[in-house]
């Protein structure tokens, strides 16, 4: 089998089923391939859905929330493709995407992944491909320069690059196996770039490729708590990076670094309007003191136990 498409869902059905709907109108003829969903205990129905749509899917219903590095292993660990489609429920694939990526990974035999150009929902191409994170990506993000000398996802034609977005990305399924997969200590975040790093590291390459095209619908908490619990996650995991593939005293430096251009926001913010201030502090707070808070994480726990006592 060539082609295993893998669909992670956490409480979005609606947007589930229309990721099952491109996957359906873009389906290239003839493609030798199969459909898996994992629903991470969902609250909304979305396992239902599936299950009452059909068809030949492969659905692994959780009853326990687990984490984004975690799922999309257990999909590849599960899956019987050569090549895995790791996709997000908040993607769609737009036509010609599939044979886009197909064609660089065949092309390329040293690539072990190949990720698509996310567009906005208004169409508009969003950053997906980034420099590896160390100290030196930190001060340019600190320099206010890090959509000119850290985003790679520009240009015309594949290239590699350092890391992708997992939102639409096809894994070679070896090279995957080979790096023991995607580490669970990522929960959320940073988890796709710690998967890359050490990729790179075993002699692989990413791949972008801007041919291949995603609409991804960003779902952000627009809630002050569910802000605050990814806040508290990105930085988190973002410091985990660090600390994994770089020295104490890098992770250290990196913190002041990505602290300093939200302190330089959080001054502007005061004076200009529409700018939460105090959104831009917990970032830099959290930036300093990422072992801080309650993140993502906290929530799905506290979600599994209300769960078990419930059935008990």
């Amino acid at each position: 089998m060539l082609l295993s498409y893998c669909v992670v869902n956490t409480n979005n059905r609606e947007l589930l089923l229309r990721c099952l709907d491109a996957i359906e109108r873009t389906l290239p003829a003839g493609l030798e391939h199969e459909v898996l969903v994992l629903d991470n205990a969902s609250d909304d129905g979305s396992a239902e859905a599936v299950r009452a749509r059909g068809g030949d899917i492969r659905l692994f219903a959780l009853d326990q929330r687990t984490g984004k590095a975690e799922n999309d292993s257990t999909l590849m660990k599960e899956a019987r493709g050569r090549y895995c489609l790791l996709l997000n429920e908040d993607a769609e694939l737009q036509p010609g995407a599939v044979e886009a990526l197909i064609e660089a990974l065949d092309n390329d035999p040293r690539a072990a992944s190949a990720a698509a150009q996310l567009l906005s929902p208004a169409g508009r191409p969003q950053p997906c491909a980034f420099r590896l994170p160390g100290v030196d990506t930190a001060l340019i993000g600190a320099l206010f320069l890090h959509r000119w000398l850290t985003v790679q996802s520009r240009g015309s034609h594949t290239r590699s690059v350092g890391w992708t977005q997992s939102s639409a990305m096809m894994v070679r399924r070896a090279a995957a196996e080979q790096v023991d997969w995607l580490d669970p200590d990522f929960f959320v975040y940073s988890d796709e770039t710690d998967f890359c790093k050490r990729l790179h590291d075993a002699g692989w390459r990413i791949l972008w490729v801007p041919a291949a095209r995603a609409i991804h619908h960003d779902q952000l908490a627009t809630d002050a708590e569910g802000a605050r619990r990814r806040i508290v996650e990105f930085h988190r995991n973002r410091d985990l990076y660090m600390r994994k593939h770089h020295s104490p005293a890098a992770a250290r430096l990196a913190r002041w670094l990505n602290a300093c251009p939200y302190l330089l926001r959080a001054a502007a913010a005061v004076v200009l309007p529409g700018h939460d201030p105090h959104r831009y502090l917990l970032n830099a707070r959290q930036a300093l003191r990422p072992w801080l808070g309650k993140g993502i994480r906290e929530a799905a726990e506290e979600r599994n136990r209300s769960a078990t006592f419930a059935a008990s």
